[in-house]
């Protein structure tokens, strides 16, 4: 058994997923208090090898093989979108007449990217607009697929050109936020001394599409980052996002989600006795009453992480109709930050197209509303689900989530995650052209 305790296989344990009828306290002290002595079983069998050495030793453990089986079925699945239903709901997403904006720079940004390739990297990292290589990313430090080129096998100019890349298609404050969470994973890789393993250029990149010759894109994925940016027609797309830390803060920095969990905790502290009970789904991230197979030994509570293009997700939780018009104006500044990333104006038409379905968009929350104890909560409605869900230790200590370990997603439901319903709209206008 690993220091864990419960182990099913020596990085997750039993514990996330064991219901308690006991309230889930927020870890008491710093994350640094959960570090692993350097030379403990959990982390010293790996110090000094490479990702590919790291993911061999990984596949030998049966969770982890069953994962990896689960995921290869999901992957192979025709996509469809994350629904409520089984079936998307059609004419939920309509591409402009004319496109707004420009992606001069940022296609100016991709051909500088291919140019400081060799012929074989321009190959690894090209891929067709609708290949189903997209759907093949993930978040763990170990490898699944190998989509791309690999950041850390590449020299400084063509990370350069990457990073330019994103500077371009993306927001300010998003290139920022996503290159903090890269930061975190080579923070993380210091403090276990695992660099290797884990560090600020763990992830795999790629580009779909002829960037100025229609529809184009490009992915970054690897351990706690993984961003999915389209552009069709004039309108951006910028999911799957799944952004995360463990921890999710270094000294001197501001918690990644620090501003996003304080508007959260606003709004949950505000509701009523009769919005509270209807926001308030489970009273704690482990409540008993949570249906078998709620909680995932990986995922933990969160719903739409890698994989789950295709997942059935009932709503749940208050209808955004049923806040007063404070509440409402927090959760629209927590689809904002969620959505952070998307560039302006497509920011602001993202947002508009939330705005316009706010009245079936629903808020749910698991746990303590005061930031007492870790909480997951979720953002749904038809053309958003975002949710936000703190972990117990992989490789932290903490047995139990903790508000120092947290996983963040982003989805477009109903057919637009890879911005796949305005591709199947700009190739019926376009058949024949």
């Amino acid at each position: 058994m690993s220091a864990h305790g419960e182990d099913i296989d020596g990085f997750f344990t039993t514990a996330r997923t064991a219901g308690r009828s006991e309230a889930v306290a927020q870890a008491a002290g710093s994350f640094r208090d959960y570090l692993y002595d350097l030379d403990d079983p959990t982390l010293a069998p790996y110090r000094g090898m490479g990702y590919e050495e790291f993911t061999a030793d990984r596949y030998t453990a049966p969770f982890l093989r069953e994962l990896l089986e689960t995921w290869e079925g999901l992957y192979r699945e025709p996509f469809v979108g994350i629904t409520t239903g089984g079936e998307p709901e059609p004419g939920r997403y309509r591409l402009p007449d004319e496109p707004f904006g420009d992606d001069a720079e940022a296609i100016a940004a991709a051909g500088r990217l291919l140019d400081a390739l060799s012929p074989a990297g321009r190959a690894r990292i090209s891929y067709p607009v609708d290949a189903p290589e997209w759907r093949g990313w993930s978040n763990p430090e170990f490898v699944f697929f190998r989509t791309g080129i690999r950041l850390e096998d590449e020299d400084e100019p063509a990370v350069d050109a990457v990073h330019a890349l994103m500077r371009a298609t993306l927001s300010p404050e998003g290139y920022d936020r996503v290159r903090e969470a890269m930061r975190l994973n080579g923070y993380l890789g210091e403090l276990t001394r695992l660099p290797t393993v884990m560090n600020e250029r763990s992830y795999w990149f790629a580009i779909f599409g002829e960037p100025g010759e229609g529809p184009w894109g490009w992915q970054l994925f690897g351990h706690h980052a993984a961003v999915n940016f389209v552009s069709v027609g004039g309108r951006h797309v910028v999911a799957p996002v799944f952004l995360g830390g463990e921890p999710a803060v270094a000294e001197g920095r501001e918690p990644l989600f620090a501003a996003r969990e304080r508007l959260a905790i606003e709004l949950a502290e505000s509701l009523t006795g009769a919005q509270r009970a209807a926001a308030v789904v489970y009273d704690s991230v482990l409540d008993p009453a949570m249906p078998e197979g709620r909680l995932h030994p990986a995922d933990e509570r969160h719903v739409a992480g890698a994989f789950r293009d295709n997942r059935v997700v009932p709503y749940e939780g208050i209808l955004a109709s049923e806040l007063d018009a404070h509440q409402q104006e927090l959760l629209r500044a927590i689809v904002e930050d969620f959505l952070l990333l998307l560039a302006e104006p497509q920011r602001a038409a993202t947002l508009a197209e939330v705005e316009a379905t706010l009245a079936e968009t629903r808020f749910s929350w698991y746990g303590a509303t005061d930031g007492s104890e870790p909480c997951y909560f979720r953002i749904h409605g038809p053309v958003i689900l975002a949710e936000l869900d703190h972990h117990a230790g992989v490789w932290l200590a903490n047995r139990l989530p903790a508000r120092f370990h947290v996983h963040t997603t982003l989805r477009m439901p109903n057919g637009n995650d890879y911005g796949k319903a305005y591709l199947a709209e700009w190739m019926r206008r376009h058949a024949g052209s």
